[in-house]
């Protein structure tokens, strides 16, 4: 299918806000996509379907997950905020007929993160986090870290969000702590190699 085919696609399922943000961060995605390397195409569907889920109320995502064939976790089960991501990535695979196992997991994990992310995982993780309609008090800081490094973006950006999550009572993804942990791990052994 087409980028065309996906647009009107996200134009008729998203509100007008979700769509401009997901052209938004299609547009950051393709960015760090030509700094890192990453397949273009992919990285353009990804961005754009990240949140083809969002708006759908919360009983459409849960059957869209079940359709899917995609059992919820008890922290899943217990986080509507994570419904999008899981509902997103069932979507585009049943409805769109997306097999492309790296566009799934970046729609997947957009909101979590987790261990051993590809390179578009990352990428739409952090285009998420740094798309242009966004404007919380650190992401200028965060856009300048993601030009020159992923990882660090990634730490960064996980040191920002659990913090958030924990004040807002908020249970953490296994996931999201896989993730940090991979990441600082990672920081501090170059911390003490450097």
């Amino acid at each position: 299918m087409s980028i065309e085919y996906y647009m009107s696609v996200a134009k008729d399922k998203l509100g007008q806000k979700r769509y401009i943000h997901s052209v938004n961060v299609k547009n950051q995605a393709l960015k760090l996509a030509e700094i890192y390397g990453c397949d273009k195409n992919k990285t353009e569907v990804a961005g754009l379907l990240h949140d083809i889920s969002k708006d759908d109320n919360l009983e459409i995502q849960l059957q869209t997950i079940k359709n899917g064939g995609i059992i919820l976790n008890n922290v899943e089960k217990n986080n509507p905020n994570l419904f999008h991501a899981i509902a997103g990535s069932a979507f585009v695979q049943t409805e769109l007929g997306i097999t492309d196992i790296d566009i799934i997991n970046a729609i997947r994990y957009h909101t979590t993160a987790r261990a051993n992310m590809s390179l578009l995982e990352k990428i739409i993780y952090l285009a998420d986090l740094t798309s242009d309609d966004r404007d919380y008090s650190d992401v200028n800081h965060l856009r300048k870290i993601v030009k020159n490094d992923l990882d660090l973006g990634m730490h960064y950006s996980l040191v920002y969000i659990i913090p958030d999550l924990v004040k807002r009572n908020l249970m953490l993804h296994h996931d999201t702590v896989s993730a940090y942990n991979e990441f600082c791990l990672d920081f501090v052994e170059d911390y003490n190699n450097g």
